[in-house]
């Protein structure tokens, strides 16, 4: 792990619904250009725990930070890219692969400030980093699903973030997208030096990769690196199931 204030941080994180105990204590840290996995089975709140780290939710008690400040105080949102489960597109859409990635820059380049050469060629590098060069005159209605997800990553690329956070993007998209996916995420992580959360039940395509492994069950189960969780038994390899059996086991 890296010795550099962390990209993400939660201290002691809970939250409920009502008398329903979603979280309970979490603590976990996602360091300066580490690529970190947070995976658990069916209901073990990571989805909250998701929506808390980005400031969309406040937790019943513990704090969370990016860059060493609470998500509602963080003026330079760009700094943090999000890219959300993947969306259902309506079939009368307009919107073309370049437009959709060029919006994703106006939170650093500012809405009110005309495109400049550095946000034309940042968008360029968003787009060809997810190997959609051919394809950026397309409307998005006209992609295949795993097409779309790449979209929504360049997008998110396109503001250069120093923190991307991922929510299951790669869920039912083909093998071929999935490499793609992965050749997207270790380019951000090492040609760029970003951190990057991927909350995904299914790691095959980014095993291999991985710096870090937190794994959830409404309060943290495990928290290390890939090689410490390999030593317990578990493979991180392609399952046959959506969810590993042994993430259900746990806890």
């Amino acid at each position: 792990m890296l010795n550099k204030e962390p990209a993400l941080a939660a201290h002691l994180v809970s939250f409920r619904y009502g008398h329903d105990q979603v979280l309970d204590d979490v603590s976990f840290s996602v360091g300066a250009g580490e690529f970190a996995a947070l995976t658990g089975p069916n209901g073990s709140g990571k989805s909250t725990l998701l929506r808390v780290l980005l400031g969309l939710l406040a937790p019943t008690s513990g704090d969370v930070e990016l860059f060493g400040v609470a998500p509602a105080k963080l003026r330079e949102r760009w700094r943090v890219g999000y890219v959300p489960q993947r969306l259902r597109i309506a079939s009368d859409l307009p919107a073309t692969v370049l437009e959709v990635v060029r919006s994703g820059r106006l939170a650093k380049q500012g809405w009110w400030r005309r495109s400049r050469a550095v946000d034309r060629e940042a968008v360029d590098h968003a787009i060809e980093s997810v190997q959609l060069t051919d394809l950026r005159a397309r409307k998005l209605t006209e992609l295949s699903g795993g097409q779309q997800q790449r979209v929504l990553i360049a997008k998110a690329l396109a503001s250069e973030p120093e923190l991307l956070v991922l929510d299951e993007p790669i869920a039912g998209v083909d093998i071929e997208a999935q490499r793609l996916f992965r050749d997207s995420l270790v380019h951000l992580r090492n040609e760029h030096g970003a951190a990057v959360l991927l909350v995904s039940h299914e790691l095959g395509a980014v095993a291999d990769d991985l710096d870090h492994m937190i794994v959830l069950k409404r309060r943290v189960l495990f928290d290390g690196s890939p090689a410490e969780l390999a030593g317990t038994g578990v493979s991180l390899g392609v399952h046959h199931d959506d969810l590993p059996l042994w993430l259900e086991e746990l806890g």
